[in-house]
């Protein structure tokens, strides 16, 4: 399970771009990641945006629950991921790029240039979509 988060200024959203480590390398998503062992969706969130972006998040409601199975480039097996969004509220401070982690850049990105960047595959779908269901 993941939890990710939309944090929205204006007519802009916070993407994180996946590092070469991630095994998606040069992919943008939302940013968020994998809970913990003992750890609830919203703190795994709290900290992921900690550590990929460097703001504090305060984490909304739940706008979206997506689930995908995706076949890992390293290795033959498939992976079934279940990926909890919300919505997010960040501090007014400057992002700032994780450093030797999953992601390598940040970057606050017009509503209207998402489709023209590589998004992850389940972003790139969710905006397609339902992004404007959700109503962000």
């Amino acid at each position: 399970m993941a939890a990710y988060g939309v944090a929205r200024r204006g007519e802009d959203v916070l993407l994180v771009r996946a590092s070469s480590i991630s095994g998606a390398g040069g992919t943008w998503w939302l940013p968020g990641g994998g809970v913990e062992f003992g750890e609830s969706p919203e703190e795994c969130l709290v900290r992921e945006f900690r550590e990929e972006t460097g703001l504090t998040a305060d984490v909304g409601q739940v706008v979206d629950v997506v689930s995908d199975v995706a076949l890992l480039t390293e290795e033959p097996t498939r992976l079934h991921s279940v990926r909890i969004v919300y919505r997010v509220e960040v501090d007014e401070g400057s992002a700032q790029p994780e450093t030797d982690g999953s992601t390598d850049a940040v970057r606050w990105v017009p509503y209207r240039e998402l489709e023209t960047l590589p998004l992850t595959p389940w972003l790139g779908e969710l905006v397609r979509t339902r992004w404007a269901r959700m109503g962000l």
